[in-house]
C-alpha cells in the first residue's frame, strides 16, 4: 500500500520537476474547493514538502451546502496545519452587474481573487487541481470546434502564475489516493462549467474511446505532451517568420508583407498565427488566405477589435478606434490656435504678403490667399463626391482619385485630413496638396498660414 502511495506522489513530483512548476523554497497557493481533485492536490503538495497556503471561495450559490464546504475546508487545513484564506462572493449579483453567466462570474471572481491573494502574500504561483481527463477533454473539445496545433496540446501545465501539478494523473488515481488515506471530500463547489459539449465528451464519447483503447486517456495525454514540445519548436519558427514579415508603426498600424508571407513554409498557418492576436476567427483567416491566393485586393474584414485591409503589396491591420478617432469633424471659426484633441493642434495666422519667401514649402504648413478664404473652416476626412483643383492644375480632380494616384491605402484615404472653407471648397489636403484656386499670386495681399501638427506622426 505504501508503494502505491509513493507511485502516485512520485508521479506528481516527477511531473512538477519535468515541467519546472515549483521551487520548494518559495510559497504557493493551493486552490481548495473541498472536492476530490483539490483535496488530493493539497495533501499531495503538503506531503511533497511544498510550502503552501490554501484558498477557498464561497460563492453563496448552494445555501447551506456552500457553508458546509467552507467548514470542511477549514477543518481539513486545521488538521494538517495549513493556513487557509477564505472569501465570500455574491456571485449572482456580480453576474447580473456584468451581464455574464453564473459560471463565468464564478470563474472571474475566483481567478481574480487568487491573483490578488498571490500578490498580497508574496506567493510564487497558484496551484489548480486539473487532472489528465480534464486535459484530454479540452484537447477533444478544441479538435471538435476547430483548432491549430496549440489547441491540441491540452491544458497547459503552466499559464502565467497558474500551475497544474496533477495533469499526469487520472481521476481514478486521485480517488484511489484519497481512499488509501481514508480522506473524504465534498462535491466540488467550484465545478461550475456549464458546457454541454464537454459533458457529451465526458459521458458519451470517452466511454466509446476507452472501449477501443482502455488506456486512451493516458495515450492521448502523452500525445498532447509530445505535441506541446513540437509546438515549442513550431512557435519559435513562427516568431522568427513574424519578425521578418510584420511591421508595426507608432499608430499601432500593422503591415504584413504579402510576398514575404508567401515565401514562408506555411503561409496559411503563419497568417493564422499572426491574425489570431488581432481577434480574427479561424474561418475569417481562411477566407483572407483564399483571397490572397487569388491575388484579390481591396477587401476589408472586421474583428471585434481590429480592421484588416488586403492592399496591393501588404495586409494592413489597425485598431477600430483609429477609424472612429479620425472620422471626426472640427469647426474652425477664426484664426488662432486650436488644440483639437490630445494629438492634433491647428494654428491659423494671417500676415501681409511681401514676396515669394513667405510661401511655405513644408508639408505641414499651407500658405493660402487669405482674401479668398471664407470662415468658418472645417477640418474633416474625405467624403464621397469630394473634389478640388490640385495646385499646379487647372481642371478639377476627385479627392479619391488623387489619393489613389498617391498610392494611399484605403485606410489611409479614410484618415486623410482636409480643410474646407464656408463655401464648401476644399482648400488643403493636409500634407499633400493645396487647391490651385487659393494659390498665392502677384496680386495677393494677405497670406493665411495654416499649420497642422499631429504628435502621432512624430
Amino acid at each position: 500500500m505504501i508503494m502505491e502511495k509513493d507511485i502516485f506522489l512520485n508521479e506528481i513530483e516527477t511531473f512538477i520537476s519535468n515541467e519546472k512548476l515549483i521551487d520548494k523554497r518559495k510559497l504557493y497557493i493551493s486552490a481548495l474547493s473541498g472536492g476530490a481533485d483539490s483535496v488530493a492536490l493539497l495533501l499531495s503538495l503538503k506531503e511533497l514538502g511544498v510550502n503552501i497556503e490554501a484558498a477557498h471561495c464561497n460563492f453563496k450559490l448552494r445555501g447551506d451546502e456552500s457553508d458546509r464546504d467552507e467548514q470542511f475546508c477549514i477543518e481539513l487545513c486545521q488538521k494538517h496545519g495549513i493556513k487557509i484564506h477564505i472569501i465570500h462572493f455574491d456571485t449572482i449579483e456580480y453576474a447580473k452587474l456584468h451581464k455574464i453567466s453564473i459560471e463565468m462570474a464564478a470563474r472571474d471572481l475566483r481567478y481574480n481573487y487568487f491573483e490578488q491573494l498571490r500578490r498580497d502574500i508574496g506567493a510564487d504561483g497558484i496551484c489548480i487541481g486539473h487532472h489528465r481527463e480534464d486535459s484530454v477533454e479540452t484537447l477533444l473539445l478544441n479538435l471538435i470546434r476547430g483548432t491549430g496545433i496549440n489547441g491540441l496540446t491540452g491544458i497547459a501545465p503552466k499559464n502565467g502564475y497558474i500551475l497544474r501539478p496533477m495533469l499526469s494523473v487520472s481521476r481514478k488515481d486521485i480517488e484511489n489516493f484519497l481512499d488509501r488515506k481514508k480522506q473524504n471530500f465534498v462535491t466540488d463547489s467550484t465545478n461550475l462549467v456549464d458546457d454541454a459539449t464537454r459533458n457529451k465528451i465526458r459521458l458519451n464519447l470517452m466511454p466509446i474511446i476507452r472501449s477501443i483503447n482502455p488506456s486512451a486517456d493516458k495515450d492521448i495525454a502523452n500525445t498532447a505532451l509530445r505535441l506541446r514540445e513540437a509546438e515549442k519548436i513550431f512557435s519559435d519558427s513562427l516568431k522568427a517568420s513574424e519578425k521578418e514579415i510584420v511591421t508595426t508603426n507608432s499608430k499601432h498600424i500593422t503591415s504584413i508583407n504579402k510576398q514575404k508571407l508567401f515565401n514562408t513554409a506555411s503561409p496559411e498557418y503563419t497568417l493564422f498565427y499572426i491574425l489570431k492576436n488581432f481577434n480574427f476567427t479561424p474561418s475569417t483567416i481562411e477566407e483572407i488566405h483564399n483571397r490572397l491566393r487569388f491575388a484579390q485586393c481591396g477587401k476589408t474584414y472586421l474583428s471585434k477589435s481590429h480592421r484588416l485591409l488586403i492592399d496591393r503589396e501588404s495586409i494592413i491591420i489597425e485598431p477600430q478606434t483609429n477609424f472612429s478617432e479620425c472620422n471626426r469633424t472640427y469647426k474652425i471659426p477664426e484664426t488662432g490656435v486650436y488644440k483639437l484633441n490630445d494629438k492634433i493642434t491647428l494654428r491659423l495666422e494671417i500676415k501681409k504678403y511681401k514676396d515669394k519667401k513667405d510661401i511655405s514649402i513644408l508639408p505641414n504648413i499651407a500658405t493660402i490667399d487669405a482674401d479668398k478664404v471664407v470662415f468658418p473652416l472645417m477640418l474633416r476626412t474625405p467624403q464621397q463626391g469630394d473634389w478640388f483643383t490640385p495646385f499646379g492644375m487647372k481642371g478639377k480632380k476627385s479627392v479619391s482619385d488623387f489619393l489613389t494616384d498617391k498610392k494611399l491605402t484605403l485606410f489611409e484615404k479614410e484618415r486623410q485630413p482636409l480643410i474646407e472653407d464656408a463655401n464648401g471648397n476644399i482648400i488643403w489636403l493636409i500634407g499633400l496638396r493645396t487647391d490651385n484656386r487659393y494659390r498665392i499670386k502677384e496680386d495677393t495681399k494677405n497670406i493665411l498660414y495654416i499649420s497642422h501638427e499631429d504628435s502621432q506622426n512624430e
